[in-house]
């Protein structure tokens, strides 16, 4: 008898009937309530002593608040929270004692992974009409306040977050590196929109987002007015090193006069390729990488005259491209070849933003300026999590310092380098 080889197709039932997610779901639920329960004792133990005037506890429990479901990776999970009464009257001035949770603030409905998913599923396409249907998979087909109107509600949040940020005070940060770059993605305009961006490093080698404005063009002025922002909300010493394209150079000695500019390699190779046939860019293209890998700059400027010499002749423009920058080109030479990798190019930028151009289509439809700023605001912050430190941070302090560095390495003969290491 021949064997029966059709397997019946089965349909998966509805997210609610998951088995697994059930499981998860509870046992978060679980948790949550010890975790709640644990800040509730803890709260209550700080204000044991504390009595009225008959000698009863002063703070204690008073039920509980209405029970309310927090929407997770896992689908809904319903929390209900102590409810605590401060019995003493407050004197003239005196503040009641209130309880406020740590894990469950005040309004909140959704955990933060999902305020940072809604960004991402925006830019990768998801309308914000569709954005019920797109999560149902994830929060179940009845979740609640993922409405379009509460979208709508949540990207105006963002806007006010946006503004809130860009108005805040510098005074207290310091960056050794800046990284800026235009980034540029079509909206629901008549040209191509511009987005200003400048990424700083610390003193202890972690990546910030420092500055980020709508515009319309890379320029000296565009590029000067952000600089002169950032140095009116405080951030009165500048970088050691900007790394970038443009018109940044001018406007960095203009703004901070003592920073050095390094020119993008990324930026600098395409201007160059755009300016030869295209059956030369693939080997022009390595030859060009030749001069920022050497291990040298005496190696570098072999590789750079090299460059010159076998193109000069014929495609005067490429090489006029390239000569015209040749010091800012060479700049990472002065400064730890621990930090090289980072500091060549604009890559931390470039990186970031690959997900924004992939939303073209969808923002010539369904983005105004303000809102694709916003929306790239929101990026970033989800990115900024996952920025690598950069290698070899405990030099930064050196660079700080004025330490000479000559082809990545500390220059021991350098006077102010042995007066620091005798210091």
């Amino acid at each position: 008898m021949e064997q029966d080889r059709v397997v019946e197709l089965r349909i998966p039932g509805p997210f609610q009937d998951d088995p697994l997610t059930a499981v998860l779901r509870d046992g978060a639920r679980r948790l949550l309530a010890q975790a709640v329960e644990a800040e509730v004792t803890a709260f209550l133990a700080q204000y044991a002593n504390q009595v009225t005037a008959d000698g009863h506890r002063r703070v204690v429990r008073n039920g509980y608040l209405p029970e309310r479901e927090i929407q997770t990776g896992v689908g809904p999970v319903p929390v209900r929270q102590a409810r605590i009464r401060d019995r003493a009257a407050a004197a003239p001035g005196e503040t009641p004692i209130r309880f406020t949770s740590a894990l469950l603030p005040r309004y909140l409905r959704r955990t933060r992974s999902l305020e940072d998913l809604l960004p991402w599923l925006y830019l990768k396409g998801v309308s914000t009409g569709d954005f019920t249907e797109a999560l149902a998979a994830l929060l179940g087909p009845d979740a609640p306040g993922l409405s379009a109107a509460t979208i709508r509600r949540l990207k105006a949040g963002w806007q006010a977050d946006l503004e809130g940020w860009q108005a805040r005070d510098l005074a207290a940060r310091r960056y050794v590196y800046f990284w800026v770059d235009g980034i540029y993605f079509d909206a629901r305009l008549d040209e191509r929109q511009c987005i200003l961006v400048v990424i700083g490093a610390t003193e202890q080698g972690r990546k910030e987002l420092v500055a980020i404005t709508d515009g319309y063009r890379e320029s000296e002025l565009s590029w000067r007015e952000v600089l002169l922002d950032l140095k009116a909300r405080g951030l009165a010493i500048g970088p050691k090193l900007a790394i970038g394209d443009g018109g940044l150079g001018k406007a960095l000695r203009q703004v901070y006069g003592e920073a050095r500019e390094q020119r993008c390699w990324v930026h600098k190779t395409a201007n160059i390729l755009n300016k030869l046939p295209k059956a030369l860019q693939s080997k022009a293209k390595q030859q060009l990488q030749d001069i920022w890998m050497a291990e040298t700059r005496q190696a570098a400027d072999a590789a750079f005259d090299f460059f010159v010499e076998v193109y000069g002749a014929k495609y005067d423009k490429a090489v006029a491209c390239l000569n015209k920058d040749r010091d800012v080109l060479l700049a990472f030479y002065d400064f730890p070849a621990e930090h090289w990798k980072h500091i060549r190019t604009t890559n931390p930028i470039e990186s970031t933003f690959a997900t924004v151009r992939l939303r073209t289509e969808k923002t010539k439809s369904c983005l105004s300026r303000q809102t694709a700023l916003a929306m790239v605001f929101r990026l970033c912050q989800c990115a900024e999590k996952k920025w690598r430190r950069l290698d070899g941070a405990d030099h930064l302090a050196e660079v700080i310092h004025g330490i000479r560095f000559v082809d990545g390495l500390k220059n021991t003969n350098d006077e102010q380098t042995q007066a620091q290491a005798a210091a």
